[in-house]
């Protein structure tokens, strides 16, 4: 039986498109794919997320003071159980910040079985910078990209200070990528030690 999946993640609404091409294992739970996505993609785990599968099958962070039965929680399911809930399409949506409204489609390419020597998730392929965190969505990003583009824009100077000097949407690192997914795997293996497991931080 395969054991990795060879996924294609999209963030949707860009006009310079951000893309990356991942393997992760088929087994890996919501929660921690989560945390990989979010290393692939460049965010910062600032937010809530949601897997989703159509407009009724959806898993994130259930909210004990907040109820909604629809969604399920992502500790409980993994990519497998996803993807099998994608049907023939084999595709299905990320959502990462409530607030700006982060969309991403992740389609299955292919499963295959792992490789010999080699440490999962990988990088395969990256395209575009990410957008910097709390931009204010697709529409604050061109805002943000328009502004600091242009010395002559009335949002020039603030935008240049908020997110700093040189940022290209064009070029992404992908060495750091890979250096943090070698951090990751390596925080998982040291924390099986120990016995324990890393609950990532997340605010609303």
């Amino acid at each position: 039986m395969a054991e990795i999946a060879r996924l294609k993640i999209k963030l949707t609404e860009q006009s310079i498109p951000v893309s990356r091409r991942i393997e992760v294992r088929l087994d890996t739970r919501l929660d921690d794919l989560h945390v990989v996505l979010q290393v692939a993609m460049g965010w910062e785990n600032c937010h809530l997320y949601e897997f989703q599968v159509g407009p009724s099958i959806r898993y994130g962070v259930p909210d004990p003071a907040w109820e909604d039965a629809g969604l399920r929680s992502a500790k409980n399911a993994t990519l497998a159980d996803l993807i099998d809930k994608t049907g023939r399409n084999n595709t299905f949506d990320y959502l990462y910040d409530f607030g700006d409204y982060w969309l991403h489609t992740v389609r299955l390419e292919a499963a295959v079985d792992a490789a010999p020597d080699v440490t999962y998730p990988r990088l395969l392929e990256a395209h575009g910078r990410c957008p910097p965190e709390d931009c204010g969505g697709p529409g604050g990003y061109v805002h943000y990209l328009e502004a600091i583009s242009d010395p002559n824009h009335e949002d020039h100077a603030e935008m240049v200070e908020w997110g700093g000097p040189g940022f290209d949407p064009g070029i992404v690192d992908e060495d750091a990528i890979r250096n943090a997914f070698a951090a990751l795997v390596a925080s998982k293996r040291r924390r099986r030690k120990r016995g324990t497991r890393q609950i990532p931080k997340i605010r609303g």
